[in-house]
């Protein structure tokens, strides 16, 4: 427990992934770093979000291969499911990553303080609660990184019996027989491909026109077809007005349509910034309409000194690996460094649906409108040798790049994909979108054979003109 006033190089408000990695590449630098924490380090992506969705979208994945071992000639029986031992799988990884991120960050004598911390005008932070409430932190620079939490809807009031966010389905032991998932977003998504893949009815309720918005159409359309292969039942432009509880599960209201029942409700409406409290009236620090923290492209605020890095930062995905890469831009920013500004464009995505979902840069729709003539080509996994050897050939590639003078391939505007293990392939075509490569510059790098990433390869090669399997 520190001192009631303690004095470091930076105060970090968040523990989560934007927090702590501004706490441990501080450190590294040589500066005095206080990170202070109301629950884990760690934050929502390893106790609630990203690392146990996964822990389970691979659960799912495991759950498929037995399914279909008879393709390989192995004979099983009927598959049945504990997911109580899922459960605590699930809890030995993130306790396994709890217990090395706490020893990184004492390895790097990070000061860890404990409670709810709040910006003061004076520019310093008060631990308004938990074990080290009283405290007074003073730093000549400050990192706000106090994350987010899911979204609600009215009269979805969440109980952890019928209604549920993210935070709460992840403790679950035992599967629901039906679910309905408000949201086809990413994290619907994952949630509704998990869900089915363990035998469970979903149906998703998503009130815009498609799910997976964000997504180019090409992509999107291969997740579409591929849950409705698991029987998902996906509902667009649906509007909930509420739900009836009754003794077996409830009952899901839509405007203009039959009510959905099934076991139990997953809202996924996105998330809203954690700054209630976050800030003392005076401190200048600006927030937007929606509670989201304004900073710069250094992740400077409009307080001199102060930084915010992550869900909370206005404009920017809420991934935590952008929040990994404010953190250190921040952080370059507080030693006087030169640092390069996130390019929000061309940030890695990836969706751990089956099938998976990866993209950088530009959909093909976002660089037409920005009024880019572009080059287009798609290759799909059907024709790939290691997707066959493995039974996974739904999916595609598709890069889009800028049409030259002379009606040729350019400048690599976009790389998007979706099939099997697409969030492990990414890499490369971030690096070359990011390294602003042309489609004849990428296409030269050699894919090793047989392997997944050939498709990608393969891709390239005929956006830059002369394709070996892809016309």
């Amino acid at each position: 427990m520190p001192a009631q006033h303690s004095n470091h190089d930076v105060v970090v408000i968040g523990g989560g992934p934007g927090g702590y990695a501004a706490a441990l590449y501080g450190a590294s630098a040589g500066l005095n770093v206080a990170i202070v924490e109301r629950d884990k380090v760690g934050g929502t992506c390893l106790h609630r979000g990203c690392v146990p969705a996964k822990e389970f979208l691979e659960t799912a994945h495991v759950h498929r291969t037995l399914r279909h071992a008879g393709d390989f000639g192995f004979t099983t029986g009927q598959i049945t499911t504990d997911f109580a031992v899922s459960q605590q799988r699930k809890q030995a990884v993130v306790d396994g990553l709890f217990k090395g991120l706490s020893g990184l960050l004492a390895g790097r004598k990070v000061t860890v303080v404990t409670g709810t911390g709040r910006l003061r005008a004076d520019r310093t932070v008060e631990i308004v609660d938990g074990d080290d409430a009283g405290s007074i932190l003073t730093a000549p620079s400050v990192v706000l990184a106090a994350g987010s939490v899911p979204r609600t809807l009215p009269g979805f009031e969440v109980d952890a019996k019928l209604v549920y966010t993210s935070d709460e389905f992840l403790d679950l032991s035992v599967l629901p027989t039906s679910a309905a998932v408000i949201g086809g977003g990413a994290i619907g998504c994952e949630f509704a491909s998990m869900l089915a893949d363990m035998g469970v009815a979903v149906t998703v309720l998503e009130a815009l026109p498609s799910i997976l918005v964000g997504c180019d159409t090409d992509v999107a359309a291969v997740a579409q077809r591929a849950f409705k292969k698991k029987g998902i039942d996906i509902r667009t432009n649906a509007k909930v007005t509420g739900h009836v509880p009754s003794a077996s599960g409830t009952s899901i209201t839509l405007e203009g349509s039959d009510p959905v029942a099934v076991d139990c409700v997953i809202v996924s409406v996105g998330r809203r910034p954690c700054t209630d409290g976050l800030l003392e009236e005076g401190t200048g620090v600006v927030l937007d309409a929606r509670g989201f923290v304004v900073a710069d492209p250094l992740m400077r605020t409009g307080a001199p000194g102060v930084y915010a890095v992550g869900d909370l930062v206005a404009g920017t995905p809420q991934l935590a690996h952008v929040g990994f890469a404010e953190a250190i831009v921040a952080i370059k920013d507080i030693l006087n460094e030169p640092a390069v500004p996130v390019d929000y464009d061309r940030v890695p995505w990836a969706i751990y649906s089956d099938p998976e979902i990866a993209f950088c840069g530009l959909t093909e729709a976002v660089a037409r409108e920005r009024g880019y003539d572009v080059v287009v080509k798609k290759d799909p996994f059907a024709g790939n040798s290691r997707a066959r050897i493995i039974g996974d050939t739904d999916g595609v590639v598709k890069v889009i790049a800028e049409r030259r003078a002379d009606g040729t391939a350019g400048q690599l505007l976009g790389v998007h994909m979706a099939g099997p293990w697409v969030t492990e392939q990414l890499g490369a075509g971030y690096y070359a979108v990011n390294w602003e490569a042309t489609a004849e510059e990428a296409a030269a790098l050699i894919q090793p054979h047989p392997s997944l990433s050939e498709t990608f390869g393969e891709t390239l090669l005929a956006l830059a003109g002369r394709g070996l399997h892809v016309a």
